[in-house]
Order: structure tokens, then sequence, then C-alpha cells
């Protein structure tokens, strides 16, 4: 007679957290004023209908793991969405501990749900590439719900911290303003700054490859230029290149070029002794085993430089906007908004940031993924 597997830890605690959640909904938990969560719009009979699906009807089925989940997440998301519906006219200020109780028994449900999406094993790669983008998205979301009700529910003052809702409204409010300062910012000075320090950079490594002299003695004067501060660097470059963006550019080259430098000359000694001997063997120059071998076993390391100066480029060139620039950049509307106390348009300016700079390191891990297919950690695993 063969046992049942035990059920998954995970299961048990998301059952758990579904009986909280109905015992929540029954027991006299009620928010400030006196109003039982029951009566509170939809959120009652839903709640009940989630509580009856997890804990007795999802159990019962024959589904998979993946559509189990996927229940879960579905049933998350009507939920959610009534809890933004009424969390600003019943909930605001006023919630109870039925009220976190249920969000708390929610978040159960979608680490569930997310959980059981991550580690599915039997769908085929197409299905399995939309889950791998389905994930991430997933929690965004569910990380702006918590931001929004946690913001609203203790209605935390909005110079401290705005709701996401208040800053998509200004985000949407201000696109004129926003482009403008993406342009001057992003077009101007971090891809500029971006492809002068990584191609200086990228030229430097193979000339200190091949000369001892400069690996011993530029090596460290690198390594000391990137210690410097942005907030000293900064005032110089300004006072040096003008308030344009030609002074932030100057501020993204100097950050961008050593982590460029170190990173390609570690990936030029990344190639076997045994490769190299052999190219030595064919009577190979050291052109030929630079860019034959020695090159294409570096692009690992290349491209690992690109990445973090697609982020570093973006943060240089808007602290280096807060020491001068003409009236418009995103680092000088943060600064000015900030004294306004307009902390929506900042919120607003730093969404634009993110958005501008996960791209930007979005296509540099695209084009890693084309030119390095061959490296082991992009093979598909059987």
């Amino acid at each position: 007679m063969t046992k049942k597997p035990p059920r998954p830890q995970l299961d048990n605690f998301m059952i758990a957290a579904a009986g909280f959640w109905a015992g929540a909904m029954v027991l006299p938990l009620t928010l400030t004023k006196g109003d039982t969560l029951l009566n509170a719009g939809s959120l009652g009979p839903l709640s009940i209908i989630s509580f009856i699906f997890v804990l007795w009807l999802i159990p019962k089925t024959r589904l998979s793991s993946v559509y189990r989940s996927g229940v879960l997440l579905i049933l998350s998301t009507v939920i959610s969405a009534a809890i933004l519906g009424a969390i600003e006219t019943k909930f605001a200020g006023q919630t109870g501990p039925g009220f976190w109780a249920m969000i708390f028994a929610l978040w159960a449900m979608v680490w569930r749900g997310i959980d059981g999406l991550a580690n599915s094993r039997t769908l085929n790669p197409k299905k399995m590439m939309f889950v791998n983008v389905l994930v991430p998205v997933l929690f965004g979301c569910w990380f702006f719900f918590l931001w929004e009700i946690i913001v609203v529910g203790f209605q935390v003052p909005h110079v401290l911290l705005p709701p996401p809702s208040m800053i998509g409204a200004r985000f949407m409010s201000s696109l004129n303003i926003l482009e403008a300062d993406f342009y001057q910012t992003f077009m101007k000075a971090v891809l500029a700054g971006y492809v002068i320090g990584s191609s200086s950079g990228f030229i430097i490594a193979i000339l200190v490859d091949r000369s001892d002299f400069l690996k011993r003695g530029l090596l460290p004067i690198g390594n000391l230029v990137s210690a410097l501060p942005i907030v000293g660097i900064a005032p110089i470059m300004v006072m040096w290149f003008g308030f344009d963006w030609q002074s932030k550019a100057a501020v993204v080259v100097i950050m961008t070029f050593f982590p460029m430098l170190v990173n390609t000359v570690s990936g030029l000694n990344a190639s076997g002794k045994l490769e190299r001997d052999l190219m030595n063997s064919y009577g190979a120059g050291y052109g030929q085993i630079l860019l034959k071998l020695r090159l294409p076993a570096a692009m690992p390391f290349i491209f690992n430089a690109l990445k973090i100066n697609s982020t570093l480029a973006l943060i240089g060139a808007i602290v280096a906007e807060f020491f001068g620039t003409p009236i418009v950049g995103m680092g000088f509307r943060i600064s000015t908004e900030v004294g306004r106390m307009n902390v929506d348009m900042v919120w607003a300016e730093i969404l634009m940031a993110a958005m501008a700079g996960t791209a930007f390191y979005g296509i540099m891990a695209l084009l890693e993924r084309m030119v390095t297919f061959w490296h082991p950690s992009f093979r598909h695993k059987n």
C-alpha cells in the first residue's frame, strides 16, 4: 500500500491563510467606525466564494498545478480590483484587523499562485516563455497594489509617499514635460557619455592587454578615478564643459570607463591556454588570436560591463544635473520639484528614469543573448 505524498508546506500555509481570511469575514472583526467587513460592498461575498474555491473546490478537481495557480490568481485579481474600488470611499484611514487579515490571506493566495507558475515544469517552451514574462508582471502589480492600500489605508501624507494612482495621474498629465526632460538627459547626455565611455574603455583594455607597462601603470589610475565621488566630479565638469549636456556626458564617461576597462581585461584572459597554444601552433598572429579566439571568449564579460554601464550612465547624468543645467532635464526637474513640495512630480520623473533604465538594460541583455547564444548560460536544458 503506497502512502500519499505529503502536501507541500506552502499549500498548507495557503489553506490556513484562506481559513483565516474566511474567519475574518464572519467573526466580529470590525472596522474602526463599526462597520463589519461583510457589509463593505462586494468584498464579503467575493471573499466567501474565494474561500470555498480555495479550500474545497480546487483540491477536489483534477486540474494541474499550473491551472490551479491560474484559478488562484484570477480570484486574487477579482478581490484586488474590488478592494481598490472601495479603498478610497470605505476604508481610507479606518481599516481594522479584519481588513488586514483579508489582505494577508490575499497575499498568501497570490504567493501560492505565482509560486505554482514559476515552478511549473510541464509547459511547452512557448507557454513557458509567456509564464516567464507573466510572473514578474504579476509580482510588480501586487507590489503596487500593496503600496496603494497601505498608503491609503493608513492615510500616509502625500508629501511623504504618494500612492501609485496619484503618481500615474501626474505622469499622464505631464507627458510633454517628461518628454523634454527625457530627451535632454537620456538622448543627449546618457547616450553620448555611454558610447564614449564604453568604447574608450574597450580600446584602452586592448592596449593594456598588449602592453605590460600600461597594465601596471594604467589600471591603478583607473581604479583611483572610478573611486572619485560623483558629487565632487560633477561641479568640476560643469565648470569645464558648461551647463548643457556636454558636462553631464563627461560625468557619464568617467563613470562608465572603468567598468568596461576591468571587465574587458578580465574577459581577454578568459580563453584557455590550450586554445591559445593551438592558435600559436597554427602560426596565428596576435590579431588573429584576438579576433577569432579571445574577443569571442570575452563577450560575456564585455556585455556584463555594458549592462552595468546602462544603469550607471543614467544615475550619473541625473546626479550631474543637480549641479547646473538648463531649465530642463530629469535631475533639474527632481531638484526643483522637491523644493516646491510637488512630490508626485518627483515620483513621475523617477518612474520615467526607471522605465528608461530598464529598457536600456533590456536592450543590452537582448543583444547579449543574440551575440553570446553559444554560452552555457543560454543553452536550453533538455
